[in-house]
């Protein structure tokens, strides 16, 4: 599709809260049911199109007394929040690479309230990717793949990429920048090749945006006047480090009538600061412009935020392998 303006009104566009799935990396996952529950009725309330529940994770790769539920994600735990979704909000789940065990716990769809398996891939494991889609694929799932760390890839790697998952059965695919070093022209940038790898074989486009350099929702509103459609973002920038588009943000940025701001902010109000409150600890700090500016990781400013470092300049050093 062609380039949008700030007041286009584009009823393709599918919002994807990403609070319990991203967010659940800050807290393992240790997310109380009633939390949940509201979170899933603010989104019903805000008209958001999905809602990522968490991971498909092995447990036999992850202790399940180590993890919050939404690190698994068992059918009867989704079901005790939402029944049958008897609602017209979609539900998410992501599953990784060498993590997932695909035959045993993702089930056919018409035994599922999942509606979408999303695959999270390096470009290096594509192939295994999409063996993961293909199965998700025939057991009636949407499905999509997300390529990780695409700062990283070379340009004829990420070209051979975008093309595999385009002859595949995958429905869409998502540019991420998983270490929030992206700025708004590379992200125009990829979108465009994104892009035309989806219109030519006709598959979804997506972003998930990282905010290291508080540039995660530029990012996003940026990658939708290229025409990207579908936008993660989680509430109150809740995510591994330094956290993602702030959803609330989004929904004030969007013209479609059909997403409403009031729910998200009463959530924030209810809920958000209760979670900040208890200890839960996320979104921009040094240490995380530090590691977006360099390129890296953010484990390595998770670490220092854990003990509490303020020295921000040997930090620096350190990132750079200087010191």
């Amino acid at each position: 599709m062609g380039k949008r303006t700030l007041l286009s009104f584009s009823p393709q566009i599918k919002v994807i809260d990403a609070t319990l799935r991203d967010g659940g990396l800050v807290n393992n996952f240790y997310f109380e049911d009633d939390f949940v529950k509201k979170l899933y009725q603010m989104n019903i309330q805000a008209g958001i199109d999905y809602m990522e529940f968490g991971y498909k994770a092995s447990s036999e790769i992850f202790d399940k007394n180590k993890f919050g539920k939404w690190k698994f994600c068992d059918e009867k735990d989704l079901r005790d929040i939402v029944g049958n979704n008897d609602t017209d909000l979609k539900i998410s789940v992501m599953a990784d690479v060498g993590r997932t065990n695909i035959d045993r716990d993702i089930i056919p769809k018409d035994e599922s309230v999942i509606d979408m398996v999303r695959v999270a891939s390096y470009i290096n494991t594509i192939p295994a990717a999409l063996e993961m889609v293909e199965n998700c694929s025939k057991k009636g799932y949407e499905t999509a793949v997300n390529i990780m760390a695409i700062s990283h890839a070379n340009e004829s790697d990420l070209q051979e990429a975008l093309d595999l998952i385009g002859n595949s059965s995958a429905d869409g695919v998502y540019l991420v920048d998983s270490y929030g070093s992206l700025y708004p022209e590379q992200t125009r940038k990829l979108a465009d090749k994104y892009l035309n790898m989806g219109a030519k074989y006709n598959k979804f486009v997506g972003i998930h945006a990282h905010n290291n350099q508080q540039l995660a929702f530029a990012n996003t509103i940026d990658a939708v006047a290229c025409g990207v459609n579908y936008l993660d973002a989680t509430v109150n920038s809740l995510g591994r480090g330094a956290g993602n588009c702030p959803l609330e943000l989004l929904i004030g940025f969007l013209k479609n009538p059909k997403y409403k701001l009031h729910p998200i902010l009463k959530f924030i109000e209810e809920e958000m600061l209760q979670l900040k409150k208890s200890g839960v600890v996320w979104g921009y700090d040094i240490p995380y412009l530090i590691t977006g500016v360099l390129d890296r990781h953010p484990s390595g400013a998770i670490e220092c935020i854990k003990k509490g470092r303020t020295d921000y300049a040997n930090i620096y050093l350190e990132l750079m392998g200087l010191e």
